[in-house]
């Protein structure tokens, strides 16, 4: 029979996984697969990198949103774990589950898992110690996701994430930015910048809609200083699906860069606090396998 480790996440979302582990449990059996939960706890220490090197698990499963499979991946990735990786996406914001086109229901979830078929997906490496999935993000609106309070995120999902970005708007200041890729170099005033994995970030949907999670390019995207207004308007065409193609956007392809500014502008990586600039970022192409349908 073979083993597999599930991290879950019991804070994620609507919170429900817990109530549901006997039922994972039960239905891994029934595929001959002995499952062996561990539960994530905030302000103690994690003692995942012991249980990994003590045990050999066919596959991994993790429950929960883009900041826990994040912290859940860089163990893994660090620890030179390459198991397929299996994704119960029921965190409140999912991008990374979302790029890849996986159900939100779990059953349809673990039938996934049950197929077998994996597909090779990149990771975007910051400094050389922090992997990142999803989305790395400077400027205005970062800080929403880890500034929320979880009782909103429970109750209201993303739509918390966008009242809280909404009310922030009236506050906005640029800052001057100097984006160095292989091809060119950009020094231009943003609002905000976004490195992205796959076509959702940010909490929005099919921002790059021709993005391959994985050709191990990055796309860049800048939103440049603008009228109030003309960020609003930009706000709700993201949210209508509609194109990024806009004046005040610019979408660059790369495999590495460096982005230089101001130390004070806060970071977001994969929804969590990140490190002050400069950054230094490179994509690692094909760096894990994840169940896909």
């Amino acid at each position: 029979m073979d083993r597999a480790l599930f991290v879950y996440n019991p804070l994620s979302g609507d919170r429900t996984i817990p109530t549901r582990l006997d039922y994972l449990i039960n239905r891994f059996q029934q595929n001959n697969i002995l499952l062996q939960p561990y539960r994530l706890t905030k302000n103690e220490p994690d003692k995942l990198p012991h249980i990994l090197a003590e045990n050999d698990f066919a596959f991994f499963l993790v429950s929960g949103g883009d900041g826990t499979l994040n912290s859940v991946l860089n163990i893994l990735l660090k620890n030179g774990l390459n198991k397929p990786i299996g994704l119960l996406p029921f965190g409140t914001c999912n991008d990374f589950a979302r790029s890849l086109n996986l159900p939100v229901n779990l059953n349809e979830c673990l039938n996934v898992i049950f197929s077998g078929k994996t597909v090779d997906v990149d990771a975007g490496l910051i400094n050389e110690e922090r992997f990142f999935f999803s989305t790395c993000a400077g400027g205005l609106f970062v800080d929403v996701s880890f500034k929320t309070h979880d009782e909103l995120k429970k109750n209201f999902g993303p739509f918390a994430y966008y009242l809280k970005a909404l009310s922030e708007v009236a506050h906005m200041k640029c800052f001057p930015l100097k984006i160095e890729t292989e091809a060119e170099t950009i020094e231009e005033n943003v609002l905000l910048f976004l490195i992205l994995n796959g076509t959702h970030g940010g909490g929005f949907a099919n921002l790059i809609k021709d993005a391959d999670i994985s050709d191990g390019l990055m796309d860049i995207v800048l939103i440049k200083n603008c009228a109030h207004i003309d960020l609003a308007n930009l706000f709700f065409r993201v949210l209508s699906r509609e194109s990024l193609n806009d004046k005040n956007v610019t979408i660059l392809k790369s495999r590495t860069c460096k982005i230089s500014g101001s130390s004070e502008v806060l970071l977001s990586v994969d929804g969590e606090k990140g490190p002050a600039l400069p950054i230094n970022v490179r994509f690692i192409n094909k760096a894990l396998k994840v169940f896909v349908k």
